[in-house]
């Protein structure tokens, strides 16, 4: 199991239990298609020296080699051209041994973060972020979801949470989590709210919600006294508080004794994010059969 009661009350939604056995699923579906001659293969390109960028992207590295995959690691300096990146992108897009890429964000300012996303073949853009993707999200037709709200929905499933008909806040209106976080629910009938900094009172919305995400980057965005008893709270938030203790967006110790169920930070969506790449890069070699 993934989940875990707390005297608290609230189950305790384990995203390292549920990765490592996603992982083993990968593991095993990564041989199959060995015995028949396809190595799923990442590429991870990382531009520049972003001290958290790169241990995101040894992480990812590591997470391939762990689970059976091929991964190339492209690093280069902070100052390579956008034309050179776009040029790696599209050999990249042309190398049979790769079924996915990733180019490890942010890069560097005099490089449109856009065009590179979008020099990334839909077939091989195991992010999800492609405009192509996020398209095909929104018409409900088959594409790469984005990792961290695939990670989040695998979530929910693991504590058989059905979401028909329930009222999810969505707090945080990003690309890469918000907008299609959204969406995803939309798709299991929930009724969807989205919240952002322009939202007049977050508390009278997230007090109507039956599952909260929490996905602004803010610490104590989410406090015990804006959660109804018994919802559902997933926290995608990644902060240092003020001890410099890394922590989520919700007051976690507060919010855990009102919820039904929540993530912790660490320990909760981050494992799930590198674990759904390597769920898209399985799945991208598995269509060429």
């Amino acid at each position: 199991m993934s989940a875990t009661s707390t005297s608290s009350g609230a189950t305790i939604i384990d995203g390292n239990a549920l990765s490592a056995q996603l992982r083993a699923d990968v593991m095993r579906r990564a041989q199959a298609l060995k015995a028949r001659g396809i190595t799923p293969g990442l590429a991870v390109v990382l531009v520049g020296d972003n001290p958290a960028s790169q241990v995101y992207v040894r992480n990812k590295v590591k997470a391939c080699a762990d689970a059976g995959l091929h991964s190339v690691l492209e690093r280069y300096e902070a100052d390579m051209t956008e034309a050179a990146l776009l040029a790696r992108i599209d050999a990249l897009n042309k190398d049979p041994s790769i079924h996915g890429i990733l180019v490890q964000l942010p890069v560097p300012k005099h490089i449109d973060a856009n065009k590179v996303i979008e020099a990334i073949a839909p077939e091989k853009d195991v992010d999800g972020f492609h405009i192509a993707s996020a398209g095909a999200l929104m018409v409900g037709q088959p594409g790469f979801l984005p990792c961290t709200p695939y990670g989040c929905m695998k979530m929910l499933e693991s504590i058989s949470y059905d979401l028909r008909g329930k009222h999810a806040v969505v707090i945080g209106r990003s690309n890469i989590v918000g907008k299609p976080m959204a969406m995803l629910l939309l798709q299991k009938n929930a009724t969807v709210t989205i919240c952002h900094s322009g939202t007049k009172d977050l508390k009278a919305m997230t007090l109507q919600a039956d599952v909260i995400v929490a996905a602004v980057g803010k610490v104590n965005v989410l406090t015990t006294d804006m959660v109804k008893p018994g919802a559902v709270v997933i926290d995608v938030g990644m902060n240092r508080n003020d001890q410099g203790k890394l922590c989520g967006d919700v007051d976690y110790e507060g919010v855990r004794a009102v919820a039904g169920a929540i993530t912790p930070v660490p320990g909760g969506v981050g494992p799930m994010t590198i674990t759904m790449l390597l769920v898209n890069t399985l799945e991208s070699a598995e269509r060429l059969l």
